[in-house]
């Protein structure tokens, strides 16, 4: 019967295995891991698109509303509801 040797691992190599064990077991975790963050992300930054988007549409319906209320027809229609008078003579430009 022959004797089996026996190989002796050095604490390096055993160190690496286990290094390497462990990097096995917890490499897909952390890859999973960070994709669910940086999908999470993704998704609020998806979300903020939209409301600036939104914010944007009544931001121009505002203006809008802004310049229909300052054109010089409806001036003129507020004026008149209000009994007043518009004189032009009686307005003064600075320059």
């Amino acid at each position: 019967m022959k004797k089996k040797k026996k190989v002796k691992i050095s604490k390096f190599e055993k160190f690496l295995y286990t290094l390497t064990c462990f990097l096995l077991l917890v490499s897909p975790i952390f890859i999973v891991f960070t994709k669910s963050t940086l999908s999470e992300v993704n998704y609020e930054v998806e979300k903020i698109k939209r409301e600036i988007a939104s914010q944007e549409k009544e931001n121009e319906s505002l203006k809008m509303k802004i310049n229909e209320l300052a054109s010089l027809e409806n001036i003129q229609k507020v004026i008149k509801d209000e009994g007043l008078v518009y004189n032009n003579d009686s307005i003064k430009n600075i320059d």
